[in-house]
């Protein structure tokens, strides 16, 4: 390394995407179980603007940020660096993964970014670093939710650990928001399994989401999915908001509802429905996304990308997520 400092994205206090500024700040020292990586691509994700428009700590963490940091969880790129005591890890290795989540602590988005080994996985061989970098949070978010929760951390959200529902070629499964970043991963794991998918979406997504390999397709500008489906087994919500206890009346007794951002459910009309709504907190897993990213090199899946832009632009697709209706990912490119 030629010079001990990098350019990162940083908030010196919190607002609209103008409040993103592009310092230069000392590379890190990475700690002990830790690794220094060169980024070569980071995702962008909701935490990101929720941390920019005020929000301090994340539900279930115990850390509470102060100004300035440097947002972000995702990174793709190569280790430069790694900590005496990490073991499987060497320089040149190029890895992929979600730092540091549940908290805001990740400081992705920067040249370099020291993190937990044991949050990264190998990136797969057969995905670029923008494609890979799209994959951490929204992807380890579906598979928590539908695949494998992967811990016994309790919920900041509901007593009862979350359990995923079987899933196989007699279930029928239902993602709303289906051509987002979790939604997207949600429907092509579901299909992976085996499972009936719905997808509900604007219509410009249709195609998109057929080629995911949807099997029926839903406008919601121009119908509701409640009027059209029932007896589902599962309903993925990653839209939420106050309409989202409509889709229960999709669900056959005994099935169950995700919502990826926990709702307003009112318990006495889910006991008399006979249904489970069920939510779930993502959290960093190393070896849940080493899974993810054999069906990534596979092909088995794939990450969508929206849009990229340069680490130093991170203002402008700040806006674009904020003008929403996004097909797949948003990724900063770094190297």
């Amino acid at each position: 390394m030629p010079t001990h400092t990098m350019r990162a994205v940083r908030l010196h206090e919190h607002g609209g995407p103008e409040v993103l500024r592009y310092d230069e700040v000392p590379i890190p020292e990475p700690g002990p179980g830790e690794v220094l990586v060169r980024v070569h691509a980071v995702g962008v994700n909701p935490p990101d603007w929720y941390l920019r428009g005020g929000l301090t700590n994340v539900p279930g963490s115990e850390s509470t940020v102060s100004l300035p940091v440097i947002p972000g969880t995702d990174v793709s790129g190569v280790v430069e660096a790694v900590a005496a005591d990490v073991d499987g890890l060497a320089v040149g290795d190029e890895v992929f993964g979600l730092l540091r989540f549940p908290s805001f602590d990740g400081s992705a988005y920067g040249e370099y970014v020291a993190a937990p080994a044991s949050d990264l996985a190998c990136k797969p061989a057969g995905v670029d670093h923008v494609h890979a970098a799209g994959a951490p949070m929204a992807g380890l978010t579906a598979w928590q939710f539908l695949i494998e929760l992967g811990h016994d951390h309790p919920s900041p959200f509901q007593k009862a650990p979350h359990r995923p529902t079987a899933l196989d070629a007699d279930t029928t499964v239902l993602v709303n928001g289906a051509a987002g970043g979790v939604g997207h991963f949600a429907l092509q794991l579901a299909k992976w399994k085996g499972a009936r998918v719905i997808a509900v979406a604007s219509g410009t997504h249709e195609s998109f989401l057929r080629e995911l390999g949807a099997d029926q397709f839903i406008d919601y500008t121009k119908s509701r999915p409640e009027d059209l489906v029932h007896d589902i087994d599962l309903v993925l919500d990653t839209v939420g908001g106050p309409d989202s206890s409509r889709f229960l009346r999709t669900l056959k007794r005994g099935g169950s509802q995700f919502p990826v951002f926990p709702g307003d459910f009112d318990e006495e009309e889910t006991a008399k429905l006979g249904v489970t709504v069920s939510t779930a907190q993502v959290r960093s897993n190393g070896t849940q996304l080493a899974e993810l990213g054999r069906l990534l090199d596979a092909g088995t899946v794939r990450v969508a990308i929206d849009s990229t832009f340069a680490l130093a632009e991170a203002r402008a697709a700040h806006e674009r997520a904020a003008r929403g209706h996004i097909q797949g990912k948003i990724v900063l490119t770094v190297v």
